[in-house]
């Protein structure tokens, strides 16, 4: 049986689980208490000592530690629905506007969150080893954050999809993110009408809910 090593109230195993839904593969589920520090303890190290969620063993006993590799191996398992695309162009586009969403925006709102929150001190970074917060970053995260909220509303004002018009997991990327945001005190308004359409329009998926 496939194991996902989660914690229900990130945003990074979030992606795994929302996969998982949509492929419709079983699991079983264990939850990391990322709060109480229990990533960084002996125990989950031996399962992964990168010390980040999501983890996922696979059938055949290797455990795999970021999203990349296991949507490739969900991908590979479970083929239908094809969520990395199914011609070469779909699978470049849906790669590449995948990899812009992880850096225009997850990585600008880690940014700003992990360097401005007074319960992230010398968290800058997960991973096994501690690092100091450097200030000015947690205001230019915020700024990059908007400014991937523009750029994603006048990428949709002509598109359903994030990618290949056809849903992906560049949608599921970007609709994580664009949630995780929050936590930066930034969310879609009034200027984003096209971005607001298209989260309407995941939310109806069920697997958006988890």
């Amino acid at each position: 049986m496939i194991t996902l090593y989660d914690c229900a109230t990130a945003p990074s195993p979030r992606r795994a689980r929302i996969l998982l839904a949509e492929k419709g593969i079983a699991h079983q589920t264990v939850q990391v208490d990322l709060r109480s520090g229990e990533q960084l303890g002996e125990a989950f190290r031996r399962i992964n000592p990168q010390c980040t969620v999501p983890a996922l063993q696979t059938e055949e006993g290797r455990v795999l530690t970021d999203n990349a590799a296991i949507t490739a191996y969900l991908e590979a398992l479970k083929p239908d629905p094809p969520l990395l695309g199914s011609t070469p162009l779909e699978k470049a586009e849906i790669a590449s506007w995948n990899w812009r969403i992880e850096f225009e925006g997850f990585m600008a709102i880690a940014e700003g969150l992990r360097n401005g929150s007074p319960a992230m001190a010398n968290r800058a970074l997960p991973g096994p080893r501690d690092y100091a917060q450097i200030p000015e970053l947690a205001e230019r995260g915020r700024v990059r954050t908007q400014d991937f909220f523009t750029m994603l509303d006048a990428h949709l004002a002509g598109h359903a999809f994030i990618a290949a018009d056809r849903f992906s997991v560049a949608d599921i990327t970007a609709v994580v993110a664009v949630d995780f945001a929050r936590a930066v005190k930034v969310k879609p308004g009034e200027q984003h009408p096209h971005l607001q359409r298209w989260r309407a329009a995941m939310a109806e998926r069920p697997a958006m809910a988890l």
